[in-house]
């Protein structure tokens, strides 16, 4: 399995490696040594919190990697008046009777809480492709289903102001 990444966010990966490689990998070493030199290692808490921190500093480094040689880089079309990757989206709920904008955006760069949502999504797959005015069914699961209108499409770009999801 894959994921469906753009070049900036390819390029967002290998900036934080390259930060990690340099900057915080290091410190992490330097702070496992120090913190060793504290004494008795089965109760030093400095050891172990710094230990944990080289750990999960290499995770990361990991993780970022095996997106970057798993992943197939897309690129994005512009069609005006419809619903692609990075527009933004107002939308209406018709259930709730509430309107809100969302911003599509791929898995690693999504952020939920901010409204910029994956493509990934129930919601961002059912949009993908709708114009204004249409009225899309969003399947959550197979019992689980509810219907929005689109009511303003704003064409967005694949810019870097959106930062790389942590785990």
């Amino acid at each position: 399995m894959y994921d469906e990444l753009t070049e900036v966010d390819i390029r967002k990966m290998q900036e934080e490696i390259d930060y990690r490689m340099r900057v915080v990998r290091p410190k992490c070493i330097e702070d496992l040594k120090t913190a060793r030199g504290f004494g008795d290692l089965s109760e030093n808490y400095e050891y172990k919190a710094a230990k944990q921190e080289l750990r999960r500093c290499d995770s990361r480094l990991r993780y970022l990697r095996r997106m970057i040689n798993t992943a197939k880089v897309i690129s994005v079309k512009s069609t005006e008046g419809v619903i692609e990757l990075f527009d933004r989206v107002e939308i209406y709920y018709e259930e709730d009777d509430e309107t809100e904008t969302i911003q599509l955006m791929t898995t690693l760069r999504q952020d939920a809480l901010s409204g910029v949502i994956s493509k990934e999504s129930p919601l961002g797959k059912a949009l993908l492709g709708h114009k204004v005015g249409d009225r899309v069914e969003v399947r959550v699961s197979p019992e689980v289903n509810y219907f929005v209108v689109v009511k303003k499409i704003t064409k967005g770009a694949d810019d870097d102001s959106l930062p790389i999801s942590s785990f």
